[in-house]
Order: C-alpha cells, then sequence, then structure tokens
C-alpha cells in the first residue's frame, strides 16, 4: 500500500501463485515455527516430576470468553499440514490407555441456525442434511444431489466466511473467484438465507445502540470501537459483533460440558481423564476398559447441556495419539 517492499504472508501468497520462490519462503517459515514453537520446546516444559506437559490456561483473555493457552499454546498447533498433525502424534497415551477427542460438530453454524431462527437453516438441521450441501444447491439453484464437490467447497466457504463477516473482497480472495461473482454469491446466499442477514443486520444495530452483544446465555461482550470515527477499527467492530455472540456461546457450551463431564466422571468414579481443552474440543486420557463408554456417554453429555432450536451433535474419536483420535 505504502510502495515499499513487503515481504508478509500476504504478498508472498499472492507472489508463490506465479513463482516458486515465495512459496519455499512461507514453507520454511512454517516448519520454523513449528520448530521453534513446538519441536525444540515440548520436551523442555515437560515436568521433571510428572514428565508430562502443563499448559497454561487463561479464563479472562480472549474477547469471546474461550480459554486461551500458553506455554505451550496447544490451540495453535496445525490440523491442515502433515508436519502440524506430527506434532500431535507426540501426544500419546500411556500404557492401557487410549487418548479420545470429542468437539461440537459444526457448533457456530447450528448456533447461526439458533439466533437467527433462519428457516432454511433451521430445515437442514433438523433433518440431518448437510448443511454446506444444502447451502450449495440454495445458492447454486441446482438440487441438493447433483451439487458438485467444487460447489459444496465454496458453499463451506461461504457459509463460515459470512459468519465471521467476510466482504465480498475477501469472499473473491478465498475462492480465486472475482469481485462481481463474489458479490453475486453473497447476495443469492442472503436471498435464500433471509433471516441470517436480518440477524446480522439487527445485531450491527443493537451493537451500535448498546455497545455490546450477548450469547445466547446472555453474557456480554463489549465493543468499543463499534462507533469509532476510523472506518476500519469499526468494520472490525462490526464483524465482531455479527461473530462474537456465537463464538461466544460455543465458549460457553464447551465449558458448561466440562462441567457435565467432570461432575459424571467424578460420580460415577471413572478413571478417564480430561487433559485438555482446545476450542470446541475436549481431549481426554482413557482406560481401554472404559472405551465404549466414552464413546456413548460424552456425546449425550454434551448434547445436553443446552437445548438450542437445532440439535447438538458430539462426536468422539479414539486412538494411541491426540492426532489419531482427531
Amino acid at each position: 500500500a505504502t510502495g515499499a517492499r513487503s515481504t508478509d504472508e500476504e504478498v508472498l501468497e499472492k507472489l508463490a501463485e506465479d513463482y516458486p520462490l515465495p512459496a519455499r519462503i512461507l514453507e520454511h517459515r512454517g516448519l520454523s515455527k513449528l520448530k521453534g514453537t513446538y519441536t525444540d520446546k515440548l520436551a523442555q516444559l515437560a515436568h521433571p516430576r510428572t514428565g508430562r506437559v502443563h499448559t497454561h490456561y487463561a479464563q479472562a483473555v480472549a474477547v469471546t470468553g474461550r480459554l486461551s493457552s500458553n506455554d505451550p499454546n496447544l490451540q495453535n498447533i496445525p490440523i491442515r499440514t502433515p508436519e502440524g498433525r506430527r506434532v500431535r502424534e507426540a501426544f500419546v497415551a500411556p500404557a492401557g490407555h487410549v487418548i479420545a477427542s470429542a468437539d461440537y460438530s459444526q457448533i457456530e453454524l447450528r448456533i447461526m441456525a439458533h439466533i437467527s431462527g433462519d428457516e432454511a437453516l433451521l430445515r437442514a438441521f433438523h433433518e440431518g442434511i448437510d448443511v454446506h450441501r444444502a447451502t450449495a444447491a440454495e445458492v447454486f439453484g441446482v438440487d441438493a444431489a447433483q451439487v458438485s464437490s467444487e460447489q459444496r467447497r465454496y458453499a463451506k466457504v461461504i457459509n463460515f466466511g459470512l459468519i465471521y463477516g467476510m466482504s465480498a473482497f475477501g469472499l473473491a480472495k478465498a475462492l480465486a473467484i472475482d469481485n462481481t461473482a463474489a458479490k453475486n454469491y453473497i447476495t443469492r446466499y442472503f436471498e435464500r438465507f433471509a433471516g441470517v442477514k436480518q440477524y446480522m443486520d439487527d445485531t450491527r444495530a443493537q451493537a451500535k445502540a448498546r455497545g455490546y452483544v450477548e450469547t445466547v446465555f446472555g453474557r456480554r461482550l463489549y465493543l468499543p470501537e463499534i462507533n469509532s470515527p476510523n472506518g476500519p477499527r469499526r468494520g472490525g467492530a462490526e464483524r465482531a459483533a455479527i461473530n462474537a455472540p456465537m463464538q461466544g456461546t460455543a465458549a460457553d457450551l464447551i465449558k458448561l460440558s466440562m462441567v457435565a463431564v467432570q461432575k459424571a466422571l467424578d460420580e460415577q468414579q471413572r478413571g478417564t481423564r480430561m487433559v485438555m481443552q482446545v476450542h470446541d474440543e475436549l481431549v481426554f486420557e482413557v482406560p481401554e476398559t472404559e472405551v465404549d463408554w466414552i464413546k456413548t456417554e460424552i456425546p449425550r453429555l454434551m448434547a445436553g447441556v443446552a437445548e438450542l432450536k437445532v440439535p447438538l451433535l458430539a462426536e468422539v474419536g479414539v486412538g494411541p495419539n491426540w492426532d489419531k483420535a482427531h
């Protein structure tokens, strides 16, 4: 923007489309970060008495109310790269145990359906339809059975992008299409999911009037920049106003789940231990004799912590390490 040379991630990603060297630099940066943050440090952070790595959770750092993790940050290990997943393989279960990972399925989209009351979204979740396929069918005007994998991928980006307040420019960049096509997709989405559009408009207006938004459970999230004269800051606060009730409600739900699950573990005197929380995921160390119990009981407990307009769905994976369990 200033005319100065730049090697930041955004610039290099653009250059990498045409030249091999920027792609190698980006790859090197990613590997350096993994090495410096995790592979070099994890073993050094093991507690001398327990031989385990103990992260530090902060309750009141993230604006949305999520727990934040540091020393080491276990919530930032990339899972989309083979190297990131290799780091997750380092988190192993002791003899006679397995690692179990339980997480909410499409939780923020389910919360969006609940908060907005949009009929098409509610119907998709109640009928157990693949919500990205349902969105693609609406946006591209085809039958759900005819949706291609590419159209479903586009719909997934649109679904999650709009939750985070993505603009037409942002969507165009994410899908590598021109701005006009992106604008048309957004227009068509809001025509088909009018409840979502209404929710976004109402939420922006309420946030400007009150200076805060609320989660489903009534926890307030304050937005000091919502009426800022500075355009980018105000725009950021408006995007946060739309997303914060969903991320905040997801944070509330996972904490309610932690309480409910721990209560059941204590009451039934189980050997299973909750060892980690990563956003919408709970990680457990489970005796092999309790695997069947955890596969049925944990999803039931997590789904039962609140009653929304759509069913909550939690899924459990089990394996010898964290990567195989996820």
